[in-house]
């Protein structure tokens, strides 16, 4: 059964409208990721028309908090020097400056986590569902669940935007993107607070 709540969350991560969502839950027996290809593939996906585009321009910005106790440095990269001067994209570059400083993630996408590490991840989890007397035949399905939930927490991309936490990063990106009409890139992102060591 394809429920609201999952055709709202494929529509967060993609950006294609709502009816483009459900047909590709529906096609995809509720599955996720491949509602996801399936979109990219169709070509609903605004964000994924641009993607392919160069992304030369933008800006690097900074934001400064708690009285100089934690510092960000991003940058965010466009297609035209045009567009990384307008007030659409420098907002987008801010808040993303602020969800950095916020939530203080470790990776920029679910892609960059590197291997080992999460293996370790999903080892830890695999004896902490032990440890809770979960059934043998469940476990991996457990880890995977909770493996989402350890993306959610450590890749800009897929955590809540602190502004409004029914949307993702990856959303409100797509959704900038579709907005400006040029292909956005966040480049990279570095976070500093005052006493503690650089990953």
């Amino acid at each position: 059964m394809i429920t609201a709540e999952m055709v709202k969350e494929l529509r967060n991560l993609t950006g294609a409208g709502m009816m483009d969502c459900k047909k590709a839950l529906q096609e995809t027996e509720g599955d996720k990721e491949k509602a996801m290809r399936l979109l990219r593939e169709k070509g609903h996906s605004k964000a994924a028309k641009r993607a392919g585009r160069e992304v030369a321009q933008g800006i690097i910005d900074s934001y400064i908090h708690l009285g100089g106790k934690v510092g960000v440095l991003v940058e965010v990269n466009c297609e035209t020097d045009f567009v990384a001067k307008t007030d659409d994209f420098k907002t987008f570059v801010r808040d993303i400056c602020l969800q950095v400083a916020a939530t203080n993630p470790a990776y920029l996408s679910r892609e960059d986590v590197p291997e080992h590490i999460l293996e370790e991840e999903k080892e830890f989890l695999r004896k902490q569902a032990m440890n809770e007397g979960k059934p043998e035949n469940i476990i991996e399905k457990i880890v995977s669940g909770r493996i989402n939930k350890y993306f959610e927490e450590n890749c800009l991309l897929e955590q809540p935007f602190v502004k409004d936490q029914e949307q993702t990063i990856s959303a409100l990106l797509n959704d900038t993107i579709a907005r400006i009409g040029e292909n956005i890139l966040i480049r990279r992102f570095s976070r500093f607070e005052v006493g503690e060591l650089s990953q």
